[in-house]
């Protein structure tokens, strides 16, 4: 348990007031170094999500058709895309590696994988 949760009594002269500055610092070395390995351990989650809406076919319905990108810190994991249309609905899936794909990606996907913003210098 972290040292500064627990109720001390207040520093009665300058050599308690230092000892306690110090027991803060090593606190805080150990919350930042948690905090270290919490971004590292989640690298691997989704951390990006991006989606786009659009109508494939011009002269009829609305943007019902999505495309849907899940990845995670490496720019790695699934887009989906569902075609809306009146005879049914069509829904495809490409893996995602490093940003590509195997797979020829339409614009909606790729706008979809840019939205995620994974990767990116914050």
């Amino acid at each position: 348990m972290l040292e500064f949760l627990k109720k001390k009594k207040e520093p009665e002269n300058l050599e308690q007031l230092l000892s306690q500055f110090k027991d803060l610092k090593e606190d805080f070395k150990k919350i930042s170094n948690r905090m270290k390995e919490l971004k590292k351990d989640s690298k691997f989650s989704i951390q990006g999500i991006g989606i786009v809406r659009f109508n494939p076919f011009k002269k009829s319905g609305g943007d019902q058709s999505f495309s849907i990108a899940l990845l995670d810190g490496d720019k790695e994991g699934v887009v989906i895309t569902s075609l809306y249309g009146r005879e049914g609905n069509r829904i495809f899936a490409k893996p995602i590696k490093k940003g590509k794909s195997e797979y020829l990606l339409t614009e909606e996907e790729k706008r979809a994988i840019e939205q995620t913003d994974v990767g990116k210098s914050s």
